[in-house]
C-alpha cells in the first residue's frame, strides 16, 4: 500500500490510499480509500507508518510524572489483609480504619512521628504509595491522632480477638515487661524507675506483653515507670481470665515477675492458672546447702528433677549448662580483675608521697563509685581508715557463688501428666522469643522509643501500634524466613537436638546460608529490613503524553526482578492489592 497524489487540472490534487498487485504478468493498482479531506499532518503520518519509518520515540512521546516506591507497601499492606487484621479492627472500611492501617504499616516501612507520617502520606510529599493504595492521600497529622484515638477504643475488643484466634484453653502464654524512656514530663505514665535500656535518670514506662508460645503478641499494656514487675502480674491473670475467658491457662513468667509472694498470693489461689518461673540464686544456694542439688547429678544427664520442702507441691527442675558456665566464669573473672585494677590505684593515692588521698569519707566514695560500676561488691573484703584503704578478694563468696556457674531451677506447678521436666524447661526458655520481640519494637525494626506523645492514651494506643506492627512483621518474618538469614528449619533443628538444656543449634540450611550468602537455589540472602528495601524499588511511574494533561495520564507498575517475585510469592501478595 501506498498513497499516491493524482493531479485534479485546475482542483487540489486528490489523495488516494492505493494498493499496487500483479494480474496476468502485469502491475495494476487500485484505490482502497480517498484521503483528500484528511489533515496533512495525519496524511504525512499514514505515509511514514507504511513506509515503517518510527515515528516518534518513547522519549519525546511520554514523560514520567511521578514515580514512588511500590512493592514493599504491597508486601506489608497485603501480609496484613492476608491476616485480616484490618477486618478485625473493624469489619467495615472507613477513613478511620484506613488511617490505623497506615500507622500499622508505616510503623514497618519507616517508623516516625506522626507528622512525619502524615508528610509521607500527603500527594506531594509522599514517599511510597501507600496514602494512594489506601485512599488517605489528604490527611493530616490531626487525622492520624484522631484515628489513633478511634483505634483506643477498639483496643480491648481487638486483643479479644486475637487471642480467641491463637489462645485455647490450657495454652501456654508468655509473660514479660520491658521500659523505655519517654521524651516530656507532661505523661502521668512518665516516672523515674528502672531503666532497661541504660538512660539513667529519664522517665520510664513500662510496657508488659501477652504472647502465645511461639512469640505472637496478642495484648499489651502500659504502666507507670516505677511500676515494679511482680505488681503487673494481677492485672494480666484477670485479662486473660475475664476479657479473653479462659479458664485454664499456664503462665509463664521470668523469676523476677513471678516472685514467690506473687505466686502465693495470686496465682495459687485461682484454680485453673498453672506457672512456669524460675529460682533465683539464693534460693538454689540453698537448696545445695539441703543436699537437693549435687554435681553429682549431671554426671550423665544435664537435667533433673528435685523435691525441695522449701517448695511443697511444685516441681523444681535443675539444668546445668556447661557454655553458660564458662561464661559465667568468664564474666565474673573480668570483672573482678577490672575492679581490682580500679581499687589499686584508690590504695596507690593513699600511699603516695605528695598530696596523698586522706579522709574515710572521700576514700569511700571513691571506692564506692568502683563497686558499683562492676557490681561484685560481696566478692571483696574493704578496709577503710582514715589515711589507708585495703582489699582483697573473698574466695570463699567466690568459690560459693562458683559452685553454682551454669545451674539454673526451673519452678512450676503443672502436673507430671501435662508436662515433662522437658517440656517445662523448653516453655521457660521460650522467653526469649518475647525478648526478641522487644529487641524488634525498640531498636532494629518499630523503634518505639523514643515517646513523644504526652497524653496518656495515646501513649497507650502507640505501644499498641507497634504491637500490631510486631504482629504483622512475625507472620512476614515467617513467610520470608527462606531468604532470611533467620533459621527457615528450625523445628527440625529443634526435633534434632540431644537436651533442651544445651545450647540451640542452627539446622544445617541456616548454616549454609549464613556461610554462602546464598540459599540452595542461589538466591541472595538478605535482612528483613533489606528486604523490604529490594522490593521498595519495585515503582509505580505515573506517565503521561507530553503536552497532555492529567486526563491522559497512565500508571505503570515496573517489572519485579527474580528475587522480588520471589519474595512476593513466598509472602502470597500480589502487585493488585
Amino acid at each position: 500500500m501506498y498513497i499516491e497524489a493524482v493531479p485534479n487540472r485546475s482542483s487540489p490534487p486528490a489523495i488516494l490510499l492505493r494498493e499496487s498487485y500483479r494480474e496476468d504478468g502485469k502491475v495494476k493498482k487500485r484505490t482502497l480509500a480517498n484521503l483528500t479531506n484528511w489533515p496533512r499532518d495525519k496524511i504525512e503520518g499514514l505515509r511514514r507508518v507504511l513506509r515503517d519509518e518510527t515515528l516518534v520515540s518513547a522519549d519525546d512521546a511520554l514523560e514520567c510524572v511521578r514515580s514512588l516506591p511500590h512493592g514493599h507497601v504491597v508486601a506489608v499492606l497485603g501480609s496484613l489483609k492476608k491476616l485480616e487484621l484490618d477486618r478485625l479492627i473493624a469489619s467495615k472500611r472507613s477513613a478511620e480504619r484506613d488511617r490505623v492501617l497506615a500507622l500499622i504499616v508505616q510503623r514497618i516501612l519507616a517508623p516516625g512521628s506522626k507528622l512525619s507520617t502524615a508528610r509521607a502520606l500527603a500527594p506531594e510529599t509522599a514517599t511510597s504509595t501507600l496514602g494512594e493504595v489506601l485512599g488517605i492521600s489528604g490527611c493530616t497529622e490531626d487525622d492520624l491522632y484522631a484515628a489513633m484515638d478511634w483505634l483506643a477504643q477498639r483496643q480491648q475488643a481487638l486483643e479479644s480477638k486475637l487471642a480467641a484466634r491463637h489462645l485455647q484453653e490450657g495454652s501456654l502464654i508468655l509473660y514479660d515487661i520491658t521500659s523505655t524512656w519517654f521524651e516530656g514530663r507532661m505523661c502521668p505514665l512518665a516516672r523515674i524507675g528502672h531503666s532497661r535500656d541504660g538512660k539513667k535518670g529519664t522517665l520510664q514506662i513500662v510496657i508488659g506483653i501477652l504472647a502465645t508460645k511461639e512469640g505472637i503478641p496478642v495484648a499489651a499494656e502500659v504502666f507507670e515507670g516505677n511500676t515494679g514487675d511482680p505488681s503487673t502480674v494481677p492485672s494480666q491473670v484477670e485479662k486473660v481470665r475475664k476479657r479473653f475467658g479462659l479458664d485454664r491457662i499456664v503462665l509463664v513468667g521470668d523469676r523476677g515477675m513471678l516472685t514467690d509472694a506473687r505466686i502465693r498470693d495470686d496465682l495459687r489461689p485461682r484454680e485453673g492458672i498453672s506457672w512456669i518461673s524460675s529460682l533465683r540464686s539464693p534460693a538454689i544456694r540453698r537448696l545445695v546447702e539441703q543436699g537437693a542439688i549435687d554435681r553429682s547429678l549431671f554426671d550423665e544427664t544435664d537435667l533433673a528433677e528435685v523435691r525441695s520442702p522449701d517448695f511443697p507441691g511444685e516441681r523444681l527442675v535443675v539444668c546445668r549448662n556447661p557454655l553458660l558456665e564458662d561464661e559465667r566464669a568468664r564474666k565474673r573473672d573480668a570483672l573482678l580483675a577490672a575492679t581490682e585494677r580500679e581499687l589499686e590505684k584508690i590504695a596507690a593515692a593513699t600511699r603516695r608521697a605528695r598530696r596523698p588521698l586522706r579522709g574515710e569519707a572521700e576514700i569511700g566514695l571513691r571506692v564506692g563509685k568502683v563497686i558499683n560500676r562492676y557490681k561484685v561488691a560481696k566478692h571483696f573484703r574493704i578496709e577503710i581508715s582514715e589515711t589507708s584503704f585495703t582489699y582483697e578478694r573473698n574466695e570463699d563468696h567466690i568459690e560459693q557463688e562458683r559452685a553454682l556457674d551454669g545451674i539454673y531451677v526451673v519452678r512450676s506447678d503443672v502436673p507430671k501428666q501435662e508436662a515433662s521436666a522437658e517440656e517445662l524447661v523448653e516453655a521457660y526458655k521460650g522467653l526469649s522469643r518475647l525478648e526478641r520481640a522487644f529487641r524488634c519494637m525498640k531498636t532494629i525494626d518499630l523503634k518505639v522509643r523514643p515517646i513523644f506523645h504526652y497524653n496518656e492514651q495515646r501513649v497507650r494506643t502507640h505501644v499498641f501500634l507497634c504491637m500490631l506492627a510486631y504482629y504483622v512483621e512475625w507472620h512476614m518474618r515467617r513467610d520470608l524466613a527462606p531468604l532470611l538469614f533467620d533459621d527457615h528449619e528450625r523445628e527440625q533443628a529443634r526435633a534434632a537436638r540431644q537436651s533442651v538444656v544445651a545450647k540451640a543449634q542452627r539446622s544445617d540450611a541456616a548454616l549454609r546460608k549464613a556461610s554462602r550468602k546464598l540459599t540452595d537455589q542461589e538466591e541472595s540472602v538478605s535482612s528483613f529490613q533489606d528486604v523490604l528495601r529490594q522490593l521498595g524499588t519495585i515503582v509505580r511511574n505515573r506517565v503521561r503524553a507530553k503536552g497532555q494533561t492529567d486526563a491522559g495520564e497512565f500508571e505503570l507498575t515496573s517489572t519485579p526482578t527474580a528475587l522480588q517475585a520471589r519474595a512476593l510469592a513466598l509472602l502470597g501478595v500480589s502487585l493488585r492489592l
